[in-house]
């Protein structure tokens, strides 16, 4: 049969695409049908689970995570299936699965969500990892017909073949409900029928793998040396006339040919993808222990740390910031950032994405990592991190602050289910609806405000009849048609109902109670969005012996003086962990450059230099002179061209001087 010029067409481009690809270390989905085929693709392949982390570039807590999701999938390459979602834009994955704060991560395992959490906790992410890897790993086992008929055989003999076949086609049909396709007893059912069947005869069937183990490994299943193979069963087939597993293309029709071209446009694209450069690349960790402590350390990747960071870097410092990539306060900003010099129509994460690409251009490192404590009882210091120890002679603290709650009851169930200190990270699973903020501060403002351009209404809740705001915020919110305002007003509890699902509740209203009467009431909404101010970060700082806090301002960092020394020399304070008045960004920037000069100071003071630079310079000084003594060459013995005073010296001695 002969298509002419289409036909010859198809022939060529199918004849053309050739896919052979290893599985990604995080897969990005960029749609639900993507989605949609590689949770089939595990359910009935492979058998590994999938985890799925909804994330949004503009998410701090998102941003914290990225780093931990990836070194995760690294340890659990063979076990596991990892994959990144933009709820902004998958937004139909995000409203399929009900997620209604960012990061969720979604376990998925026999193409069905096992279990999921909402935040930051890299213990409850490896423990939940663990335990559906484990689930995936027990019910990866089947029992064929074959084997359950020899197992009625020895144990109940009056089974005939019929009735063996019933109760295996029972097992199957147990699997599909589970919206598994496959015509075999397997997985959870399996396990249930070896186990009852166990019970009563003392000895379950012979249970075999599901799934084999070159399917569930990440490297291609088509590896280096049956490659060669392959090609020469290919070359042989087309001898023969063809391939009896695929059409051949001479023969087929123009409907085959169409469906044969997209099936393999759809395997080259799931290549490309699986190719890519993998974009978390800004997460790796920069930093390398190396022979010597370091001369400085930062705590911290806001303003502060990043004002610091430049400072010591053009010093030639090559300080180590130790932070998650996630920016602080100043990265949560979903609003254009205003009162910073120079930054016009410029967004908070952007603000910080430049600061940190200055501070590299000028040579600082990152360690994405989160400072768990740091030993101060030698010298020099010892930075603790969840997977690494940083030494260290100065450290300039930088860590900023937390976001503080509520503490009322529903508050802590519903968080990630409506309740959120992040707007710009969940405002948009809420578009359409009405939603609450509670604060007064330049936070809650500017909450307000983002909130307002997509939910259907915004009343923001303040327990005094003013805003503390600055005025220029507070006048935006008090003019905006879409923003309600509830003065003298706190709220007392959180109201919620459970998903159809019954795996979560979700936010449906609020207690309201006034200030002055103490009167309650109840109101409807889908979210709330707390912004009562922050607590500064240094806890892990408290069991270092000598270290000051500051006495009216509990949590804050004493420092001395005008200073950012703190009470335990070489330690030094930026930013909000020791600014209980300001707290602005320009201003944390302000004290990072000058806890970079003070520590810079103290470091020259203390006579602690380039320790590796001055190891190379003794070494190569060394080398020198013990080239010289191997020669017999004495201190004299040695020709010095400056005190050469020949004709020919004198002529090299002025051009190099002229040169000069």
């Amino acid at each position: 049969m002969s298509f002419g010029l289409c036909g010859r067409l198809f022939i060529a481009v199918l004849l053309n695409v050739v896919v052979v690809g290893a599985r990604p270390l995080v897969r990005h989905i960029r749609s639900a049908n993507e989605f949609d085929r590689l949770i089939a693709k595990h359910a009935t392949v492979t058998g590994l689970p999938v985890i799925a982390d909804f994330y949004s570039d503009g998410c701090g807590p998102c941003r914290m995570m990225a780093p931990i999701f990836k070194k995760l999938a690294k340890e659990k390459l063979d076990n596991a299936v990892f994959v990144k979602i933009d709820t902004n834009q998958v937004h139909q994955l995000s409203s399929r699965y009900g997620v209604r704060s960012i990061p969720t991560f979604i376990f998925f395992h026999d193409g069905k969500k096992v279990t999921e959490f909402s935040g930051a906790g890299e213990a409850q992410l490896r423990q939940l990892t663990d335990q559906v890897i484990r689930q995936a790993e027990y019910e990866n086992v089947k029992i064929t017909p074959e084997s359950l008929l020899d197992y009625y055989k020895e144990k109940d003999g009056s089974k005939t073949a019929e009735a063996v076949q019933s109760i295996h086609d029972k097992c199957v049909q147990k699997m599909k409900g589970a919206k598994v396709d496959t015509d075999e007893c397997v997985g959870a059912a399996a396990r249930k029928l070896a186990k009852s069947l166990k019970k009563k005869y003392g000895s379950s069937p012979e249970l075999t793998s599901r799934f084999a183990e070159e399917d569930r490994k990440s490297s291609s299943s088509e590896t280096e040396s049956n490659k060669g193979k392959n090609t020469k069963e290919k070359s042989s087939t087309r001898k023969q006339g063809g391939n009896a597993d695929k059409p051949n293309l001479h023969l087929a029709t123009k409907e085959e040919l169409e469906k044969e071209l997209e099936k393999r446009l759809e395997a080259e694209m799931e290549a490309q993808i699986n190719e890519e450069e993998d974009d978390d690349a800004e997460f790796e960790h920069g930093w390398s222990p190396g022979d010597f402590p370091e001369r400085i350390t930062i705590i911290g990747g806001g303003p502060a740390g990043m004002a610091a960071a430049i400072y010591a870097a053009r010093s030639g410092l090559t300080p180590v910031v130790v932070a998650p990539p996630m920016g602080g306060q100043l990265q949560g900003k979903g609003v254009d950032v205003e009162n910073y010099p120079g930054m016009i129509n410029v967004t908070g994460p952007a603000v910080v994405a430049t600061m940190r690409e200055q501070a590299s251009a000028f040579g600082a490192v990152f360690e994405a990592e989160l400072v768990e404590k740091i030993d101060a009882s030698s010298r020099p210091f010892k930075v603790i991190t969840n997977s690494s120890v940083i030494e260290t002679h100065a450290i300039i603290v930088s860590t900023g602050a937390e976001s503080n709650w509520l503490d009322i009851p529903g508050e802590y169930e519903m968080r990630g289910g409506g309740v959120s200190s992040c707007a710009t990270c969940d405002g948009h699973f809420f578009r359409d609806t009405d939603v609450v903020v509670v604060g007064g501060g330049d936070t809650a403002m500017e909450e307000a405000l983002v909130l307002a351009r997509t939910s259907k209404s915004v009343t923001v809740i303040h327990r005094r009849d003013s805003f503390r705001a600055s005025k220029i915020l507070a006048q935006r919110v008090t003019d905006h048609p879409s923003i309600s305002i509830e003065w003298n007003t706190t709220v007392t509890e959180v109201l919620g109902d459970s998903t159809p699902e019954g795996d979560k509740k979700m936010v449906t209203g609020l207690v309201l109670t006034d200030v002055n009467t103490k009167a309650t009431r109840k109101i409807s909404c889908n979210a709330l969005f707390v912004a009562i101010g922050h607590t500064p970060i240094t806890s892990f700082l408290q069991s270092i012996d000598g270290i000051e806090f500051d006495e009216m301002h509990p949590g804050y960092l004493k420092t001395i003086g005008d200073s950012t020394k703190t009470s335990v020399p070489g330690i030094f304070a930026a930013g909000d962990v020791a600014d209980s008045i300001y707290r602005q960004a320009i201003t944390s920037a302000g004290s990072g450059a000058a806890a970079a000069l003070d520590a810079e100071r103290w470091l020259s003071e203390e006579g602690l230099g380039n320790e590796a630079a001055e190891f190379e310079a003794e070494l190569l000084r060394e080398l020198m002179e013990d080239s010289s003594f191997a020669r017999g060459e004495s201190e004299n013995d040695v020709y010095n061209a400056y005190a050469d005073d020949s004709i020919s010296a004198r002529g090299y001695k002025e051009s190099m001087g002229s040169d000069l």
